[in-house]
């Protein structure tokens, strides 16, 4: 008789999703092969709310996913009790999936008495229950440090770059950006469209005023040339609309925008609708739903990434190759969102 149960080789993988945006999530379970797992959950009277997986998770690795949008506090605090029931129910694992991660600004401190509130939620995903963090584009890289575990920080570049590719002429294009804390990114945007010529705009930002930039000036040549603003997120738009405005008066044939989270808060749609751009490229890692949407924006669809992230870590593949490209099943499904 053996001494030692030995382990069986079969292993589970399971995707819910949270309140906040499952069409994303049902999206990326499609491109898995995959049904989301149901979860019975509800709000109480007074805003507190409940949570319960109506199918046993033990012994599951659980990808939770959930779009940190508006009412942002709600949709965080609802992942984290997600994760918490999963912890309580035996899963062997449990990855947050967060294409858009709240807070992600509040990186650092710029006065004093001020929260790092970005390590706060790292913090707080932790001592949930969450073995390690999928999301995309993270407002600083070195974020990733925030989290005592493994974070997998996808980009959406590849999405965006393959859509440039084949709907931009690129003879005439110059990468842009928007402020001296993206150059990094600009970089490896221009490297991967052919060594494009590269430029930035000079910006100041008012630490006491949020949403609100000052664009002193441009360094690089723009005057008629088609440039490509690449940023990670539009949020009420009104520092990059001042960019279209400070490219054009330098000069610059035509501006396309170019972001990963399209936040599109306040008077968002309307200053984009009249900024000047040829067009507007967004993922949908948070919802942008008809009303905000109007000739000239294009919204790709994040859920071919994220399922070939949760893929590659279900089968304890490395995801830095998803740097470079989608893999070839996954390239093949409907890029708009």
């Amino acid at each position: 008789m053996a001494t030692v149960l030995e382990e069986t080789p079969i292993r589970k993988l399971a995707v819910v999703t949270g309140r906040a945006y499952p069409e994303l999530s049902e999206a990326v379970a499609k491109c898995l092969g995959l049904d989301i797992l149901p979860t019975t959950a509800y709000d109480f009277a007074n805003g507190e709310m409940y949570v319960r997986f109506t199918q046993p998770v033990r012994g599951a690795d659980v990808f939770v996913i959930q779009s940190h949008t508006d009412p942002i506090n709600k949709w965080i605090m609802e992942q984290l009790i997600m994760i918490d029931a999963l912890k309580r129910a035996s899963a062997r694992s449990i990855t947050a999936v967060l294409p858009f991660l709240g807070y992600s600004r509040q990186d650092k401190k710029h006065q004093g008495r001020e929260p790092i509130t970005a390590r706060l939620v790292f913090d707080l995903f932790k001592t949930a229950g969450a073995d390690r963090i999928m999301t995309v584009d993270l407002h600083a890289s070195q974020e990733q440090g925030f989290f005592d575990g493994v974070v997998d920080h996808l980009t959406a570049m590849p999405i965006l770059i393959d859509y440039v590719r084949n709907h931009c002429e690129l003879g005439n294009v110059t990468i842009v950006s928007p402020d001296a804390g993206r150059i990094k990114v600009s970089e490896r945007w221009a490297a991967k469209l052919d060594n494009r010529p590269l430029a930035f705009i000079h910006k100041s930002r008012d630490i006491t005023r949020p949403n609100h930039a000052e664009a002193h000036g441009i360094i690089g040549e723009v005057a008629g040339r088609d440039c490509i603003v690449v940023d990670d997120m539009i949020d009420t738009a009104g520092t990059i609309c001042e960019a279209v405005k400070v490219l054009r008066n330098a000069g610059a044939k035509s501006v396309t925008l170019v972001a990963t989270h399209g936040l599109l808060s306040g008077p968002a749609v309307e200053r984009l609708k009249s900024c000047g751009a040829r067009e507007i490229i967004l993922t949908d890692t948070v919802p942008v739903p008809a009303e905000k949407r109007f000739d000239g924006m294009t919204v790709l669809s994040i859920a071919p990434l994220l399922a070939a992230g949760i893929r590659s870590v279900f089968e304890s593949d490395s995801v830095t190759h998803l740097l470079e490209g989608l893999p070839s099943d996954m390239r093949a499904r409907n890029i708009y969102a």
